[in-house]
């Protein structure tokens, strides 16, 4: 869940893991070939017993090789349909599909060709929908999710590995093909005026344009909130580890680990992770490669960073797991939840920054991939039509493109969902997630993947109540109450 978009990334990451996906079937079990440096062969870079943190990535900054076409500043005029900042998975899935159009397209970012740092995780059927599915590099046939010491629960939806290198390439080859330019700089101002805005770069270039998108991430400044931010947060240490052995089964991915077993010698963590609790995600690759990742699914204020590391150190341990060497390693930290921001306003927003993220969960790769052709359609009506509209009209229409009234309710209901979590300790969350996953597929799965109408959503609620423990059912009605007046009154703003 914590493997998105991340609000203080890593340095690039460079020769990641990427195993060759065309030429086996979906599900499989492949052994990729790791180049460790010559100092980690095997047991110089290895950590203590269960202790990895002292241990650097063995991973470089990599560059794409790839032929761009890049902005000239000799050009004249310097005038774009569309300016995007930002080349992440956003921004570029965004230019993709405007420029599939016609539309003119230049897309701004510091190192337009930097690898992706952070690892991404999907449900298949998701990128499945999209076309997507030759851009995972491994898929699990099943995943598994561990209530307690006694209880786990399979199930039966296919989930899988965005490769980085495989998605930014096809992104990057249809961008090519489509015409888009890219200008290697970073984004300092940005000016409105009322049927055009400029942007001012870092080396001095300024390029204008009818529309600016915002896809630079959770950290812009571009993008206006006229609400309290008051975000719930996600955050997750995880590394890319060569392993002696783990004890995961390699054809399940664990999407979550709520035992605590393994805090039994460590009372301060374990009274701590009784009322923030955190979970494991682990991605088995073979019997001696895995992605491990120790998450705080959603806190206020922000879990400590090192809080959540020491709970991984003691869980590794208790696991029986010796990190011989991390290839990767990432803090994610993702904002979720909180308020939209101002609808409309001069510039349009995409990614982290326009409100996508799941405010339950923290996905947003699938669902930006997704979004992201809604939002070229309402930008291709305005400027690709004889009348270009501009200006007010068109940003209230690619506004209200990305964020219908339908879609608003459904994410105040989901940010419904968050605020609940917020009010649970360890106890509660194990309950919530015991019931949640005993609902019919379609349900957890919908809401999951942020797919369910808002009649849906209604009935889920109602199923997960009458399918909850009594305990469960205790903290429905005890802890609820607030964040549910907090729902119904933002759902009367936003009809009014």
């Amino acid at each position: 869940m914590a493997t998105c978009l991340g609000l203080f990334p890593p340095s690039p990451a460079g020769k990641t893991f990427q195993p060759n996906h065309k030429s086996r079937p979906l599900f499989s079990s492949p052994k990729p070939h790791i180049a460790p440096s010559r100092k980690s062969r095997y047991g110089i870079q290895s950590s203590k017993f269960g202790s990895f943190l002292d241990l650097k990535p063995e991973s470089k900054p990599e560059l794409l090789d790839f032929d761009l076409s890049w902005f000239d500043p000799a050009d004249r005029p310097r005038c774009f349909d569309v300016i995007i900042i930002g080349a992440g998975p956003a921004g570029l899935r965004l230019a993709e599909q405007v420029s599939g159009y016609g539309i003119k397209v230049c897309c701004v970012d510091p190192s337009p060709l930097s690898m992706w740092p952070n690892n991404y995780g999907v449900w298949v059927d998701e990128f499945e929908i999209l076309g997507l599915v030759d851009c995972l590099d491994k898929t699990w046939p099943m995943t598994c999710v561990h209530i307690d010491d006694d209880k786990t629960k399979y199930l039966d939806r296919p989930y899988g590995r965005v490769g980085r290198k495989e998605l930014k390439t096809k992104l990057l080859e249809n961008c090519a093909s489509n015409g888009v330019r890219f200008h290697k700089a970073k984004v300092l101002n940005l000016e409105h005026k009322e049927f055009e805005s400029s942007i001012v770069c870092d080396d001095g270039i300024e390029l204008k344009a009818s529309l600016v998108v915002d896809a630079s991430g959770f950290a812009s400044t571009f993008t206006e909130y006229d609400k309290p931010r008051n975000h719930g947060y996600q955050i997750a240490h995880g590394i890319l580890a060569e392993v002696d052995c783990h004890p995961f089964d390699l054809d399940k991915m664990v999407l979550m680990d709520w035992r605590d077993s393994h805090m039994g010698n460590e009372p301060y963590l374990r009274a701590n992770n009784s009322k923030i609790p955190t979970f494991l995600y682990a991605m088995p690759f073979d019997s001696n490669l895995v992605f491990l990742e120790e998450t705080s699914l959603v806190s206020r204020p922000l879990l400590s960073y090192m809080e959540v590391k020491n709970r991984m150190v003691a869980r590794l341990r208790h696991l029986g797991i010796r990190v011989k060497n991390v290839i990767e390693n990432e803090k994610c930290v993702i904002p979720m939840g909180g308020p939209l921001p101002k609808i409309p306003q001069s510039v349009m927003a995409i990614g982290g920054t326009s409100g996508v993220v799941h405010p339950s969960t923290g996905y947003t790769v699938a669902r930006t991939m997704a979004l992201a052709p809604i939002v070229a359609d309402a930008i291709v009506e305005c400027l690709g039509s004889t009348r270009m509209i501009r200006g007010r009209p068109l940003h209230h229409r690619v506004w209200n493109g990305l964020w219908p009234l339908e879609r608003r309710c459904t994410r105040e209901f989901y940010s419904f969902g968050m605020e609940t979590l917020l009010k649970l300790d360890l106890n509660g969350t194990r309950r919530f997630f015991d019931a949640f996953f005993d609902l019919d597929p379609y349900y957890w799965q919908g809401f999951l993947s942020s797919r369910l109408s808002l009649r849906e959503l209604l009935f889920l609620s109602l199923s997960l109540f009458s399918n909850a423990s009594n305990p469960s059912r205790f903290d429905i009605v005890t802890k609820c109450p607030v964040p549910l007046v907090k729902m119904m009154g933002n759902l009367a703003l936003e009809t009014i």
